[in-house]
């Protein structure tokens, strides 16, 4: 089992579309990025803390690569607004993927340059790659929150593009 901690905007759209992946185990929405101890909804909405709403996910590397799990994740939010998804304003709603480790970090990299190279986005890719800190895992009622409010808001869908990618989903 193999974690990444990823940032798109809102995070219960995020979770919705990455906890159906396949080979994804298990999804947690929280806070990444910041340097408040205690980072709350509360805290975070202000944008002030330096947090972003994140995605911890789990997932079995035998079924789905790290690679292939960041294409997924360029191909449900829109990387090249800056601080922003749909009607979501702020650095709390970046774009980001938190590596854990230099093998991560070098595929973000490579990852974002196909991204960047496929034209499939009509600007530039803004999304930060830095080192993970810390999770903070946000209040219950935000797990899940799209299964139990299946008409609630979310900026994400699918989106069908190539983006670069030239290799097998595993």
């Amino acid at each position: 089992m193999e974690q990444a901690y990823l940032a798109g905007g809102c995070f219960w759209g995020m979770e919705e579309l990455m906890r159906q992946i396949p080979g994804v185990l298990n999804t947690e929405v929280g806070y990444c990025g910041g340097d408040t101890p205690d980072a709350s909804y509360e805290t975070v909405k202000t944008g002030r803390t330096g947090h972003a709403e994140s995605l911890r996910i789990l997932f079995d590397p035998e079924r789905l690569s790290f690679r292939h799990l960041l294409f997924e994740f360029f191909r449900i939010h829109n990387p090249t607004t800056l601080n922003r998804q749909g009607n979501d304003i702020g650095t709390q709603y970046r774009s980001a993927i938190f590596y854990l480790d230099e093998g991560q970090k070098q595929t973000a990299n490579e990852v974002i340059e196909a991204v960047d190279g496929s034209g499939d986005w009509q600007a530039r890719v803004t999304t930060e790659v830095a080192p993970f800190k810390a999770f903070h895992r946000a209040e219950e009622y935000h797990q899940k929150y799209l299964v139990k409010h299946p008409h609630g808001y979310t900026c994400h869908y699918l989106r069908d593009l190539e983006l670069g990618e030239s290799t097998s989903p595993s």
